[in-house]
């Protein structure tokens, strides 16, 4: 799959590794994802370099290089840039990545529970903010912030491996894997590709691909004012004038 991936798309996959390591996340998520989305908004920004150049990591955790392997070809060009940083830029979303942070890292220190998931469990009595402080009280700030990662099950991940157990404290992870949301997220740009005949999964089709299903990224942006919608429409408000 990644063989078709455009620049912009394996920038956007390298970049939300980046975010994954420098928050210390047990797995890349949808949030690092989104993140990373974000980072093409910003045109000061630019690519990974040194080691870290090219590669990505797939869902068994294992350092992959899309389109590198030997015999492989190139990485696919972006002749039409970054599509992704167009419309979150149209949307208002750049603007606002200040407030989609603080919600995302919000969503991370209650162990992945949304602010729409608050809403309806306050409705049933249940107050979040109150058991998060509870539970912070006694282990610690960030006590839950990796109770919401779900990563793929592989032989690697199983429960009592080497790579299940938690790192040692001041230590990261050596590897990252995608959660299974994040790779259902890649697997559906592919599948939107696809249906909208495009022979290339760029990072546009990556940002349909988290907007199109209830997830973190998709309630946070949604409380944004950004849907899956939304991005439709400007993604063919785009095409129209060329």
């Amino acid at each position: 799959m990644f063989e078709r991936f455009t620049t912009s798309a394996r920038e956007v996959v390298r970049g939300a590794v980046r975010h994954a390591e420098d928050t210390g996340a047990d797995t890349v998520g949808e949030a690092e994802l989104l993140l990373a989305l974000l980072d093409r908004t910003d045109s000061g920004r630019t690519g990974g370099s040194g080691a870290d150049s090219g590669r990505t990591e797939d869902g068994g955790g294992h350092t992959e290089v899309p389109g590198g392997r030997k015999g492989g070809g190139r990485a696919r060009g972006d002749r039409k840039g970054s599509l992704a940083a167009e419309v979150l830029t149209a949307l208002g979303a750049h603007g606002r990545r200040a407030s989609i942070e603080r919600a995302l890292a919000e969503v991370r220190r209650r162990g992945g529970i949304t602010g729409a998931d608050v809403e309806a469990l306050a409705g049933l009595g249940i107050d979040v903010d109150e058991i998060v402080a509870r539970v912070e009280e006694a282990h610690g700030v960030g006590a839950l912030a990796t109770a919401g990662s779900t990563p793929d099950s592989t032989p690697d991940s199983a429960p009592g491996s080497a790579s299940a157990r938690a790192p040692r404290r001041g230590r990261r992870p050596l590897r990252r894997p995608f959660s299974r949301e994040t790779k259902s997220v890649l697997e559906r740009s592919l599948r939107i590709a696809l249906a909208r005949g495009d022979k290339h999964i760029g990072d546009e089709h990556l940002l349909l691909a988290l907007t199109a299903r209830p997830g973190v990224a998709a309630h946070v942006l949604a409380d944004h004012d950004v849907t899956y919608i939304q991005v439709e429409r400007a993604l063919a408000a785009r095409a129209t004038k060329g």
